[in-house]
């Protein structure tokens, strides 16, 4: 699959297993790039996405970020060579919550739900178990409509447990995940759509999706920001919870420098030039 190109991209971080560029407008781009087993996860690749997403959220001036895979696959879930133990460690019960309310495994899927920032996922070749639960953690999918993808966990006697089901909330009708989770049935790029794992069927994904990440760089970013907590918020509040975190979120965006310039902008038919949230 070939790689698409940022404006004026530096390398943020790399390694091995993760290699994270950075635009000029705010483009983060990870890569997963351990093409010689199609991006499978083990315990390094556990380790090296976390501390992406950690890098990512510390790092002012990320305003959207793209996942895509190097080489065959986005990622062909766990290494199973590590199959027995693929932490390493049989000390710490899954139980164990080590990333606020998520276990190590999960926080690999789930941090970028979490991540302040939109996130997209440009995916293709395989999606396999834990790295269908990766991408179902993104805010928007695009996928190649030859990818191969399943929910794989039930093939191997296990459930999917790496934050799956928290993240299809609202993505995937009740029946269908539990056929695909019951049968670890195969399907297509081309089905995900209308299954509700893909938001986008497209035959170069990352194309897309970085397409996609350059209109959403130039946004406001502080709505951006918002925007994303309300998202995050709208399913397991009230409707006056929801109602009021609004006003609450718009308060503190109207009449900002930002959002004044999000309209010259608008009117003067130009780029946005945003000040970017400050991080710790």
């Amino acid at each position: 699959m070939p790689e698409a190109e940022t404006t004026s991209a530096k390398i943020l971080s790399s390694n091995d297993r993760v290699v994270i560029e950075l635009s000029e407008n705010g483009v983060a781009h990870v890569r997963f790039v351990r093409t010689d087993k199609m991006n499978a996860l083990d315990p390094a690749m556990f380790d090296a996405m976390i501390e992406a997403a950690q890098s990512l959220n510390a790092t002012k001036g990320v305003r959207v970020v793209v996942l895509s895979g190097d080489g065959r696959a986005f990622c062909a879930g766990i290494d199973l060579s590590n199959f027995t133990n693929p932490s390493g460690d049989t000390s710490r019960s899954l139980e164990t919550r080590t990333h606020g309310n998520t276990n190590k495994y999960q926080e690999v899927a789930y941090q970028w739900r979490r991540l302040g920032v939109p996130v997209i996922a440009a995916v293709h070749g395989v999606c396999f178990g834990g790295g269908l639960q990766i991408a179902s953690g993104a805010d928007i999918r695009i996928v190649h409509p030859e990818t191969r993808m399943a929910v794989m966990e039930m093939k191997w006697g296990l459930v999917p447990d790496m934050a799956g089901y928290a993240l299809w909330r609202g993505l995937v009708r009740d029946d269908v995940l539990r056929e695909l989770v019951y049968t670890n049935r195969e399907f297509s790029g081309a089905e995900a759509q209308s299954l509700g794992f893909a938001t986008y069927v497209e035959d170069e994904p990352l194309a897309k999706a970085m397409e996609m990440a350059e209109v959403i760089a130039g946004k406001n970013p502080d709505a951006i920001r918002a925007s994303k907590r309300l998202h995050a918020a709208m399913h397991d509040n009230s409707t006056d919870d929801i109602l009021m975190m609004e006003s609450v979120e718009q308060d503190k965006i109207s009449r900002t420098k930002n959002q004044i310039e999000a309209v010259m902008s608008s009117m003067q038919k130009r780029a946005g030039v945003f000040d970017d949230v400050e991080v710790a």
